[in-house]
């Protein structure tokens, strides 16, 4: 059964919250970063990147302690508030025809250890640990861990009462997004939520592997010395959602070089594999499982896993991110290690068959695959069997602003 409770949340004051709240760090390129951080003093970016107010560029301890000293500098000047009383807060997030409404809440790292929180990313222990040390010295976590969960009647019933109420935010951002959050602080609530919590079997993650995992790292940690009062360390920051309001997409593929193959090699090598359709100049996203869009040489082709040349043995062998691994990417392009392998590149964000092409036409790149976007069903399945994917197998939306709810630890 999982565990969630409410906390008391630092959280951005409401005359500022439109200010304050930002898309993720590694969403910004460099000029937009300094432009946000040049004009906008109440962003959360110059707490991210503190050395802004210095022209100094800092890493390590150095950065984690400016990061802590801007983030009471916030608290300071009013720019973000601290709440009284433990709450759960109800953010809702939506655009055009696309709309979640989740649950931000404090979930338990007992849970994440008796893989009642479940995993289907690896990660990277290096990254872990860094993590690990920043939330050690700033104190605070900020990008909530974003987990689904089975839709259930009782929690609907709960939410869609508490939305009736006046929300504490209601902004639209420049991208268009919605953004709109409600307190939820009545003990009666409170309880209904938990105890419908307390009904679910399993959370699983959908983005934030390294954030829990670096959480449960800390904890660990403090718990081998011995340290004092660690009981806020035994949480970390959580969004919950339905996996009815979950939205994934895939990521495109992009590879420099045919690992020394000619074009026509290369076709005749995939024949082994796939039912090849070309479709020349007509783009075509891949419409069912196991079928691949393939741009090459200005054109398209669809690639058809053939019937029964693959036996399936579980979830991960049935994933088609590690069907195009295994029958091309490994055997035919040499890429060994989907990670570090500088001869592929994934697309950032949603797959696109115009960003594949213009990618290939004007860059560096010499083939592109497009797959069909992982079901959430797959992604429990990976979970449930103590698998893991291949790297950017899904694009998880929604992507929540950072510095809407601040857990202190």
């Amino acid at each position: 059964m999982a565990s969630i409770k409410p906390f008391k949340a630092i959280r951005p004051a409401p005359d500022k919250v439109s200010f304050v709240a930002s898309r993720s760090y590694e969403e910004y390129d460099k000029k937009e970063l300094k432009a946000v951080l040049a004009y906008n003093p109440y962003s959360f970016l110059h707490i991210i990147n503190p050395g802004f107010k210095y022209h100094r560029n800092s890493s390590g301890e150095e950065r984690f302690k400016l990061v802590r000293n801007r983030y009471l500098e916030f608290l300071e000047e009013s720019t973000l508030i601290r709440d009284l009383e433990p709450c759960f807060y109800l953010y809702q997030i939506s655009k055009n025809d696309f709309s979640s409404l989740g649950l931000f809440c404090i979930t338990s790292i007992e849970d994440y250890r008796k893989n009642i929180i479940k995993k289907h990313e690896d990660t990277i222990e290096k990254r872990v640990s860094l993590f690990k040390d920043y939330l050690n010295t700033v104190g605070f976590n900020a990008e909530p861990v974003l987990m689904t969960y089975e839709d259930k009647t009782a929690i609907r019933q709960v939410l869609n009462r508490e939305i009736k109420h006046t929300p504490a935010y209601d902004f639209t951002t420049t991208d268009g997004f919605k953004h709109t959050m409600w307190k939820v602080s009545s003990i009666e609530s409170i309880q209904k939520l938990e105890m419908a919590f307390d009904e679910i079997q399993e959370l699983y993650i959908a983005d934030g592997h390294h954030r829990s995992a670096s959480s449960e790292l800390l904890l660990k940690e403090l718990e081998h010395q011995k340290s004092g009062n660690s009981n806020s360390k035994q949480y970390f920051l959580s969004y919950l959602i339905p996996e009815s309001e979950i939205k994934i997409s895939g990521f495109n593929r992009m590879l420099s070089d045919l690992n020394g193959l000619t074009k026509q090699e290369f076709l005749v090598r995939l024949d082994e594999f796939f039912l090849i359709e070309h479709k020349k100049y007509m783009g075509v996203l891949p419409k069912s499982k196991h079928q691949f869009t393939m741009y090459l040489e200005d054109e398209f082709y669809i690639l058809q896993l053939r019937k029964n040349i693959i036996q399936f043995e579980d979830a991960l062998s049935r994933l088609d991110t590690y069907i195009l691994y295994k029958t091309i990417l490994k055997p035919i392009l040499g890429i060994e290690d989907l990670t570090r392998d500088k001869r592929i590149s994934y697309s950032q964000g949603k797959a696109d068959l115009l960003e594949l092409k213009e990618s290939i036409d004007n860059g560096p790149y010499k083939v592109g695959f497009s797959t069909a976007p992982i079901s959430i069903e797959e992604i429990k399945a990976i979970a449930d069997e103590g698998l893991v994917m291949p790297p950017k197998s899904t694009y998880i939306e929604p992507k929540l602003r950072s510095g809407l709810t601040i857990y202190e630890i």
